[in-house]
């Protein structure tokens, strides 16, 4: 069975993660997203409620998985019995910095290959951090986010505002 992880913040899941998903999965017999739980970062939602986000969106996919980790990619990697990680590009700038995670992680697990997948054109330009700018300012976020996490987003940023 070939699985594919697919990792990262995801906070909040965009169009743009959905679109690699849905893509990936057909690559794979498994394909685990794998939710990273860093604790040098603030999330908006906790690694649970990412979890449960992604469960909602992209749960229809019968050989998708949604399981949170903390540490090391590869070590997340070998415990799912990964042969690959995907990731998303959207521009040169990403690259640079993939190509480099990507031949670390050659070099400590050389069975593991990466897949770069290119964005969509439509969300090339889209990430989590500009979804959560826009929230925050109550801006309509309905183009980049599925209506799921569009409310759930409206709710946290409520929250925040308080």
């Amino acid at each position: 069975m070939r699985t594919g992880i697919y990792p990262g913040s995801f906070d909040p899941v965009t169009n743009g993660h959905t679109d690699i998903i849905e893509r990936a999965s057909k690559l794979f017999d498994r394909l685990v997203i794998g939710v990273l739980n860093n604790n040098s970062k603030t999330p908006l939602f906790t690694a649970d409620e990412r979890v449960t986000m992604l469960r909602e969106v992209v749960g229809g996919i019968p050989n998708v998985e949604i399981v949170s980790f903390y540490g090391l990619l590869i070590d997340f990697c070998r415990q799912q019995h990964g042969q690959a990680i995907v990731r998303g590009l959207r521009a040169v700038t990403d690259f640079e910095y993939e190509l480099q995670l990507s031949q670390t992680n050659r070099v400590i697990a050389p069975d593991v290959d990466t897949i770069f997948l290119t964005t969509n054109l439509k969300y090339s330009y889209l990430s989590s951090s500009i979804v959560k700018e826009i929230a925050l300012y109550e801006g309509d976020i309905s183009a980049f986010v599925n209506p799921i996490v569009a409310e759930k987003m409206r709710l946290k940023m409520k929250e925040k505002r308080k």
